[in-house]
């Protein structure tokens, strides 16, 4: 299991960006696509306020809501996931 998880789906373009974005980086990921799992779109509605909000990432149980580029890069070097 990944230190990184990305709960999201397929058609959301914010999505897609974060996955880019993470493969450009070099950081192992489980993608969890709420769609197709009941359960992870109900802890991500938990994490926002009962909103399905799209990506949800859980960075070693820091979990961000659709983070830009920047934030996210600024909580994988938090876990030393990538260089400073």
């Amino acid at each position: 299991m990944s230190q990184v998880k990305v709960y999201g789906a397929d058609w959301c373009g914010m999505t897609r960006r974060t996955l880019s974005h993470l493969d450009s980086v070099g950081v192992d990921y489980d993608y969890i696509n709420v769609d197709e799992d009941a359960q992870a779109a109900e802890w991500v509605k938990q994490q926002n306020n009962g909103k399905e909000k799209k990506p949800t990432i859980d960075i070693a149980g820091q979990v961000l809501t659709t983070p830009d580029n920047e934030e996210l890069d600024e909580a994988l070097r938090a876990q030393n996931l990538i260089q400073a």
